[in-house]
């Protein structure tokens, strides 16, 4: 569902801006100054898009195209091969895309939105306004250095580029670069394809780049951030499962929940996984501390057909279910919590309680809880262990981790983290675009792209230039309808769900 406040914020701002434009062009007093700063400055404006470009640059990109000419060209031939061939992927995986969008519009399953490769994101439905900073910095880095290639490989086949820019499309960043299209349409196919398969080429190595980044990240931080002695708790949502007294705190560090050892982030998140899908956890306790249980009343059957036993809808009891040593029937116990589980060994059954039955004999009890509510021991050290009772996956969106441990009292908790969630947004970013811009569709590079290697290779087979523009008109036509189809149904699925 569309958030109607964020929609109104930004019709709101752009409504702002475009009236003040106007009122400014309309002045009498104000007019000439203001189309002569917006000349001097290379400000462009138009409705839900405002647009800068400059000259400043220009050297910095005409001193790249002379490193090393050969290395040069091989690399943007390189760059040639790969645009090929994600042409080619890219029309396979929006294809893929789309079959698994039509599949999921049939089907009632959540699991499948996670399947798929490439989704729409608009930011405040499918994207956290908390993430918004992530994901604009990542996305005006990948349209940068996508224009650097092109702006380079243009400048190297002697192309002129008569300019640099960025833009703002509504809430989107980017960049472009204007190129002299009279020196563009004489050089040869070979050449253009070296330009126009630049962008997606310097797109796939940013993201191989970030991702190198991303599992080198514990290296380069390794002298002041220490990972693998447990996950860091960053962040507690308030009023949570996890919020209290006797819950997280951010600066915790949790190394593990009942046996299952909790290394990173990451071991937190499987950890809860394995717990919910595995029976409860039991504990081994003293026979002798069962009886004084019978106090708390008769064992009554819950709505879902699992038993309790504790009446009184204490905070600190909990039913307790265990086999008796006598008849070896199932029995119910109502305890205190805390302190019939606290240092206690783990156990699945009586057998596993032998091993540890150093003052008396001693019996395996397991928490009687209502299906898919389980009972978990986290432990935190050097506090005592937060007990947590309900559905496992709210334990695990209640709490933020990180792997990184401060060494040094001084350092920020959330660096590495705002490192590491910048990097994962560059490779998802920056591919996506490498992905979205080799597709033959109108108006992206893939258009260009597909035209030049039509004219580089078919020469010899269809001599007419005609005929080779209308397989390509038809071949950019499929290829758009596609994108088209894929964009419509996502922005549907996102803004209908």
């Amino acid at each position: 569902m569309i958030p109607v406040p964020l929609v109104v914020c930004v019709l709101g701002g752009w409504c702002a801006v475009y009236l003040t434009d106007s009122v400014l062009k309309s002045s009498v007093k104000h007019r000439n100054s203001y189309e002569a700063w917006l000349g001097s400055h290379g400000v462009m404006l138009s409705p839900f898009q405002l647009r800068w470009q400059t000259t400043m640059f220009n050297r910095l990109f005409a001193y790249c195209a002379r490193i090393n000419p050969h290395a040069l060209y091989l690399w943007f031939s390189s760059g040639v091969v790969f645009g090929v061939v994600a042409m080619v992927g890219s029309v396979v995986l929006l294809a893929r895309t789309l079959q698994q969008t039509l599949a999921q519009m049939t089907s009632d399953s959540p699991r499948m939105a996670g399947q798929q490769a490439l989704q729409v994101v608009i930011p405040g439905v499918n994207l956290p306004t908390s993430q918004l900073l992530y994901f604009f910095s990542a996305l005006l880095l990948s349209g940068v250095i996508h224009e650097l290639g092109h702006a380079v490989a243009a400048l190297r086949e002697q192309v002129r580029v008569n300019g640099f820019g960025m833009f703002v499309f509504v809430v989107y960043p980017g960049a472009f670069v204007d190129l002299f299209t009279t020196h563009l349409t004489l050089v040869s196919p070979a050449q253009q394809l070296r330009i126009f398969c630049a962008g997606v080429w310097h797109n796939f190595v940013l993201c191989l780049v970030a991702l190198g980044l991303l599992f080198l990240l514990p290296l380069f931080l390794f002298p002041v951030y220490s990972t693998g002695g447990g996950a860091l708790v960053t962040e507690v949502m308030q009023g949570s499962p996890a919020d209290g007294p006797r819950g997280l705190s951010v600066g915790d560090i949790v190394t593990g929940l009942e046996e299952c050892g909790v290394r990173g982030a990451e071991d937190w998140a499987s950890c809860l996984s394995l717990l919910s899908l595995s029976p409860q956890t039991g504990y081994c306790i003293p026979a002798a501390s069962l009886q004084h249980s019978w106090a708390h009343g008769r064992a009554y059957k819950r709505l879902d057909g699992s038993m309790d036993c504790c009446s009184n809808n204490s905070l600190t009891d909990l039913c307790f279910s265990y086999t008796s040593p006598r008849d070896k029937e199932k029995e119910y116990a109502c305890m205190p919590v805390r302190k019939m589980v606290t240092g206690t060994p783990v156990c699945h059954r009586d057998a596993d309680c032998l091993a540890h039955e150093h003052t008396g004999a001693s019996v395996c009890v397991t928490p009687s809880l209502e299906n898919q509510t389980r009972f978990i021991r986290v432990t935190h050290p050097p506090n005592t262990h937060m007990l947590f009772v309900g559905y496992p996956p709210h334990l695990q969106y209640s709490v933020s981790l990180t792997n990184f441990v401060p060494r040094f009292t001084f350092l920020h908790l959330d660096l590495p983290v705002f490192l590491e969630t910048f990097c994962k947004y560059v490779v998802s970013l920056s591919g996506a675009l490498a992905v979205v811009n080799s597709v033959p569709c109108f108006a992206l590079d893939g258009q260009w792209m597909l035209n030049a290697l039509l004219e580089a290779t078919l020469v010899s087979v269809v001599t007419d230039r005609q005929h080779r523009e209308l397989i390509g008109f038809f071949l950019l036509l499929g290829g758009s309808a596609l994108l088209a189809a894929n964009v419509a149904l996502g922005l549907w699925m996102v803004t209908a769900r």
